[in-house]
């Protein structure tokens, strides 16, 4: 992984990073399938503190690098080296996508009560969007959840489930479907409610393949929840439009961390197939096995452009960075499962085993292609806007090329 056009100080807290997590995180690592203990946790973030390398992408004022989104990718793809290294770093989901928007839209009380504690890793958080069928999942327009005018605030009443890092967390951020109230239109409002209000619970765990994000999926019960009206995250009936802001950048973190894990399964293999013989020589000259590292190789380094060309449209142009995030989401969560499968098929008995910790990482990262909206509804909005920019530009005047041209020499 080289980057020749990184700045040099984020070049050197690349170095950084990489070294931390290779020479400290990994050793601390669970056993496969195991989940990181919060005693480890914050023996981590302190030792990550005291090499400068903790919560990457916080503004400096919170404690963090503040690193700029164009270069984010070099230090996370390092920190997702380990499955525990994000949370080490703290800049592991949801807690990153949570201190990124509140970053951009909470208010600057909201930001001392919610975003400090966060950013210093005291505290984790979750963020509730997700809901049982019929509700919102996918599409995000089929939220239930409720909150309603009340004296001094809202009621929010609702349900949600798989709120990532909700068992521990202090806080969560409610999506809830908002009436038009006070100017405001209606649609969907974002809450910060903190989870000991006696209106929220957190309920059943929801027992996943992934193991990396602390606080599991479990459901979550909003019942005649009363929050006060600065509780509002940004403005009232502007939700889906923050949570835009929040799930582009989201989306594309998840594949620079798991890209890193990606390129920690390729070591694996060919550090294996270095030195394991079979038929006469080691296995990496086989021709099969060549195919396989040749494909990993690929797979990688299309998903680091991706992502490189992504990170960078978010910067100067957040919506067209949202919609490529889609095509980043769905190219890496695959090409990253294919490229951890192969090393796990490199590696035979062993790679099924938990004495490597490759069969886990398949179960981290398979989950991705369904959270943070599945590859296929994300295929669904790839088409819709490759079809609707087409014909936007047929309209404004190029030249319409889907009619075949009749007498031409050779056929028609």
């Amino acid at each position: 992984m080289t980057y020749p056009h990184l700045p040099p100080e984020i070049a050197e807290l690349r170095e950084r990073t990489r070294r931390f997590i290779r020479e400290v995180v990994v050793d601390a690592e669970p056993v496969p399938g195991g989940r990181l203990d919060q005693a480890t946790r914050d023996r981590l973030q302190a030792a990550a503190k005291e090499a400068g390398v903790f919560a990457p992408l916080v503004p400096e004022e919170y404690g963090g690098q503040g690193l700029p989104i164009e270069h984010w990718s070099p230090i996370l793809q390092e920190a997702g080296y380990s499955p525990i290294g994000p949370a080490a770093l703290n800049c592991m989901a949801p807690d990153e996508g949570n201190m990124h928007m509140l970053n951009l839209v909470a208010t600057e009380e909201q930001k001392k009560r919610y975003l400090a504690p966060l950013a210093a890793g005291d505290v984790r958080s979750c963020f509730g969007m997700t809901e049982p069928h019929p509700g919102a999942g996918s599409d995000p327009a089929a939220l239930r959840t409720t909150a309603v005018r009340a004296d001094g605030g809202w009621i929010i009443d609702g349900r949600k489930r798989f709120t990532s890092g909700a068992v521990g967390a202090a806080f969560c951020i409610v999506m809830a479907r908002t009436p038009a109230v006070d100017g405001a239109p209606e649609g969907a409002t974002m809450f910060l409610v903190d989870l000991d209000n006696p209106g929220i619970r957190v309920g059943e765990p929801i027992h996943t393949v992934d193991r990396a994000i602390d606080g599991g999926h479990p459901h979550l019960y909003v019942e005649a929840c009363f929050v006060p009206d600065d509780a509002v995250l940004g403005e009232v009936g502007l939700g889906f439009r923050y949570a835009q802001v929040r799930l582009g950048p989201a989306r594309l973190t998840h594949c620079m961390r798991w890209l890193g894990l990606a390129r920690r399964s390729l070591d694996i293999a060919l550090d294996r197939a270095g030195r394991r013989e079979l038929f006469g020589g080691p296995i990496d000259s086989l021709g099969l096995a060549q195919h396989l590292i040749a494909e990993s190789v690929i797979d990688i380094e299309t998903s680091d452009a991706v992502i490189t060309k992504t990170a960078a449209l978010l910067g100067a142009d957040p919506k067209a960075g949202s919609a490529m995030s889609s095509i980043a989401k769905v190219h890496c969560s695959e090409a990253i499962f294919r490229v951890i499968d192969r090393a796990l098929q490199i590696c035979g008995g062993d790679g099924v085993s938990d004495g490597l910790p490759l069969a886990q990482y398949l179960n981290e990262v398979r989950p991705f292609r369904i959270y943070d909206g599945s590859n296929e509804t994300h295929r669904w909005a790839i088409a819709r806007r490759a079809s609707a920019g087409r014909a936007a530009a047929v309209r404004a005047g190029e030249q319409y090329r889907g009619d075949a041209v009749v007498g031409r020499d050779g056929g028609a």
